[in-house]
């Protein structure tokens, strides 16, 4: 279901896996103690504004997750640190430093590990690092 999401959004397959292992382990029934919740662990409002009614719902949470991620690269010009950041802290957030990783520990810390969930996935797959 991942890859199928991922695809349909034009998003490398390894890297939605990588969000969904760091956001959710996998887990349809996570929930942040912050209210954000499934595979993709949507905020409400995140839901709302992706017109997922069901945030419990796997391929509803997988499909809005993914087109806010999709308009998080858009909006940082394909900066895939800017946008795992903005994905974990709020675009508002990467904006209000200048476009750049917030000084939070945990935003910080959340875009690498994703990005190393997703330099695996990508070398597990075989695809060569320049891609």
């Amino acid at each position: 279901m991942i890859d199928n999401v991922a695809r349909s959004n034009r998003l490398r397959p390894e890297l939605l896996h990588a969000i969904v292992r760091a956001e959710s382990s996998y887990d349809p029934r996570a929930r942040s103690r912050t209210g954000a919740m499934g595979l993709m662990q949507l905020m409400p409002a995140t839901a709302k504004r992706y017109g997922v009614s069901d945030r419990w719902n796997p391929k509803a949470n997988l499909n809005g997750g993914a087109r806010y991620l999709k308009d998080l690269l858009s909006m940082f010009q394909n900066d895939l640190k800017l946008a795992l950041a903005a994905y974990n802290a709020g675009e508002n957030a990467v904006k209000k430093y200048g476009n750049k990783v917030p000084p939070f520990p945990e935003t910080q810390q959340y875009v690498t590990r994703v990005l190393a969930f997703y330099q695996k996935n990508r070398k597990s797959a075989n695809i060569p690092a320049s891609r």
